[in-house]
């Protein structure tokens, strides 16, 4: 008995220093660094952890889901769970599926997103792990650019958001936004994907556009009805287009020449 009061004893004193046989969290953080006007969405997918043999039906197992109403209610840190147990099986965090999304224009459709993926598997070969720096933060590095082209009889003007993964400094590479990391790396770390946004935009459909000294003109086709309305070899014969605000403009993006 005066031993294990000593030993709580030395505990108690220690607490305060390093705790007391204190488990690792149970957590980490992931957040994000982006151009104004755009969020992320986040959907967190679990697997039955290594060597377990249990199942979980879908209903039992659905992915929370981080920022789905990314337009009204959007927050950029999300606290992760690492593992968790459902109905007996333990569970273990395996992807994170997600969206980059920004708008374009007021209008409740006038929005755009792609999409990324962080996987954590068990056990990585070096040369696909992400690193932590020593403050506990790890990046995620990624490219957006707008490509804009026109759509629907009135030639209104819509974009697609294309990112891909990109070095630190901005230059894309190859694939969607991507990174990953092993289960151990994670515990009380923060994860930031790092968004940057192209100054220029460009045209979603080749031969469509003719590039001019203050930015693109939309070639006419066959007609104003002409809904694909490529150029073939016509680059002086334009038609006007409407923007997402309204306004009918002539050139692209600063609408009037």
């Amino acid at each position: 008995m005066r031993l294990w009061i000593r030993g709580a004893g030395v505990c108690g004193s220690l607490a305060m220093l390093m705790g007391c046989a204190a488990g690792e969290p149970n957590t980490f953080t992931f957040t994000a660094d982006l151009p104004p006007g755009f969020a992320y969405v986040a959907a967190v997918h679990y697997v039955p952890e290594r060597g377990q043999t249990c199942t979980v039906e879908r209903r039992d197992n659905l992915a929370p889901v981080f920022n789905s109403q990314w337009r009204t209610d959007y927050r950029p840190d999300a606290e992760i769970t690492i593992r968790k147990t459902v109905k007996g099986c333990p569970l273990v965090v395996r992807k994170i599926a997600l969206k980059i999304n920004s708008a374009y224009g007021k209008d409740w459709g006038d929005i755009s997103g792609d999409e990324g993926m962080v996987i954590i598997r068990d056990v990585l070969e070096e040369r696909y792990k992400n690193t932590f720096n020593p403050a506990g933060e790890s990046f995620i590095y990624s490219q957006c650019e707008w490509w804009f082209r026109t759509a629907g009889a009135s030639r209104r003007i819509v974009k697609i958001l294309d990112c891909t993964t990109s070095d630190d400094q901005g230059a894309r590479k190859q694939g969607k936004t991507f990174s990953a990391y092993t289960l151990d790396q994670l515990p009380g770390k923060t994860v930031k994907l790092k968004v940057r946004l192209a100054e220029k935009e460009k045209p979603a459909i080749g031969d469509t556009w003719v590039k001019v000294p203050k930015g693109w003109k939309r070639c006419m086709g066959d007609n104003f009805e002409d809904q694909y309305a490529f150029c073939y070899g016509n680059y002086k014969d334009f038609s006007g287009f409407q923007m997402p605000d309204g306004r009918q403009c002539t050139i692209y993006p600063g609408c009037t020449e």
